[in-house]
């Protein structure tokens, strides 16, 4: 008994020791942990799916907020034929203007997401309202935020960071200075800076 129970023991601190810690975060040439998650387009995406292709994972604060409308809209990659105007937390108000194009993003071989720990519901609305030609993605447990270290103890909603992930599944890049009006664009340029592949 008293050795069964030291055996048990012994696989807990193994277990415990290679486990990825709940606030641990994920860096440049580090394995993407791998994720299922609800997107806006009623999909579940993982990220194993995509193996061989590059991925970007765009993590958000909070749907229905200025900063994140303003970066949501400039990783569109069609163009918006009329403006409109779509309505924000706090009574506010944002307008998307009319363009020919969108990002480019859709000229490189890449899945892109966004992704937030609001409900699968809350960003199903928010893309519609936004009228997204990609899906966001819902996190509302955490687990994925955690795993990733966008959401920790200390900030219960998302930083806004940005992940590239090889076709291998390791870390290419992150961004945590991204500037929302010119995250499309600024992607782009990554993208090519990093070689990936064009269609």
């Amino acid at each position: 008994m008293k050795q069964s129970f030291m055996k048990i023991c012994g696989m807990l601190a193994l277990l415990a020791m290679t486990a990825i810690p709940l606030n641990a975060e994920v860096k440049t040439g580090d394995r993407a942990p791998d994720f299922a998650l609800a997107g806006s387009d009623g999909k579940v995406h993982k990220l194993s799916d995509y193996q061989g292709k590059v991925v970007i994972v765009a993590w958000f604060p909070k749907a229905f907020t200025g900063g994140w409308t303003a970066q949501c809209d400039s990783l569109r990659v069609s163009g918006v034929k009329k403006g409109f105007d779509l309505k924000l937390l706090g009574d506010r108000t944002f307008s998307i203007a009319a363009r020919e194009k969108g990002s480019g993003l859709d000229k490189f071989d890449v899945a892109f997401f966004t992704a937030s720990c609001d409900t699968a519901e809350t960003n199903k609305r928010y893309a519609e309202s936004l009228q997204l030609d990609y899906p966001i993605l819902s996190d509302p447990q955490k687990k994925t935020a955690r795993t990733y270290g966008v959401v920790n103890d200390e900030r219960p909603v998302p930083f806004r960071w940005t992940y590239i992930i090889s076709a291998e599944g390791k870390i290419l890049h992150v961004d945590k200075q991204v500037n929302a009006k010119t995250h499309g664009a600024d992607l782009v340029k990554k993208l090519k800076e990093l070689g990936v592949q064009q269609k």
